[in-house]
């Protein structure tokens, strides 16, 4: 992964640790479910930070005979298990938590302190994702042709790198849930609507729900095995565009082995399959490009025309 995008995950960790410990605090003392929820949300979103970290680390293993080319895809096995058991499991006992309270609603203690710790939440979150998004639009002025819009959606959903767009989808997800939070705690608090709290805690687990919804078909994709992004891809078919050998080009495909690893397969027409000088010619060029291609391999395509 990017030294970039770790120091992506290695703000969000500090900062949601730090969040984290203060939610708990202030959730004992309000006795507010809003805010317990908001500390489950921290909790969530630091378990995914160690565990992006872990896959982080599991990558960077060197390749062996039952991994010829790195263990670079372990980063999104570990983005699946974050969306599956902890973004889920986090959104479905916010659930339940709200549901339980809305039974048996009861007044907020010293609410005053609930929203100064979401305040303090929300510098900090918002320092975070300020971090993230840095790192987003540093990556996509990188592919994008001058003139172009590439916007944070169709980043998500084009991104590699579950690191960066994780983080941008948490800590986007966790302003809102401090909005929400400090919302329900306002109007428990000092108007009387003690449902209130518990209308919050439901929906701050609604959209840890959906945020999780939102990684898993982002990385679904990507552990099934995804090419490169669109913007990157032109690239590498402008390198080989416009050479006198870039007719026996019939095809390119890639495939992403991890965030910084990609793999390109070219395809040569007939009469190129053993020449060298193209192949070198042509992994020159593809290489200098993108420096996350890993390896350029070559296969002999077919033609139409039948032989004389």
């Amino acid at each position: 992964m990017a030294d970039g995008s770790s120091r992506v995950v290695y703000a969000a960790l500090i900062g949601n640790a730090l969040v984290a410990v203060s939610k708990y605090i202030a959730a004992a003392l309000s006795g507010s479910s809003a805010m317990l929820t908001e500390a489950i949300h921290s909790t969530s979103d630091c378990t995914n930070q160690i565990l992006l970290l872990i896959g982080v680390r599991r990558g960077k293993l060197p390749a062996d005979e039952t991994h010829p080319f790195g263990y670079g895809m372990e980063i999104y096995f570990w983005a699946f298990v974050v969306a599956v058991l902890v973004l889920l499991a986090g959104g479905a006992y916010s659930i339940y938590r709200g549901v339980s309270e809305l039974a048996a609603p009861h007044p907020i203690n010293s609410p005053e302190l609930s929203l100064a710790v979401l305040f303090a939440s929300a510098i900090f979150e918002g320092v975070s994702f300020s971090v993230a998004y840095k790192q987003y639009k540093q990556v996509v002025a990188a592919h994008r042709t001058p003139g172009q819009s590439i916007s944070l959606i169709r980043f998500i959903k084009w991104s590699k790198d579950p690191s960066l767009y994780e983080t941008l989808l948490e800590d986007g997800a966790a302003l809102a849930g401090i909005a929400v939070a400090a919302a329900g705690i306002v109007a428990s608090a000092y108007f009387g609507l003690f449902r209130a709290d518990g209308v919050a805690s439901v929906l701050i687990g609604t959209i840890l729900v959906a945020n999780a919804t939102a990684i898993l078909v982002a990385t679904r994709s990507l552990v099934a095995g995804e090419a490169v992004a669109p913007p990157v891809l032109r690239d590498l078919r402008s390198a080989v565009e416009g050479h006198p050998w870039s007719d026996r080009v019939a095809d390119l495909a890639t495939l992403h082995l991890g965030p910084s690893c990609i793999l390109v397969a070219v395809t040569l027409l007939p009469g190129a399959g053993h020449d060298h000088q193209v192949g070198h010619e042509i992994e020159r060029r593809l290489m200098a490009t993108d420096p996350r291609i890993l390896e350029v391999l070559f296969r002999l395509g077919v033609t139409d025309t039948p032989p004389a």
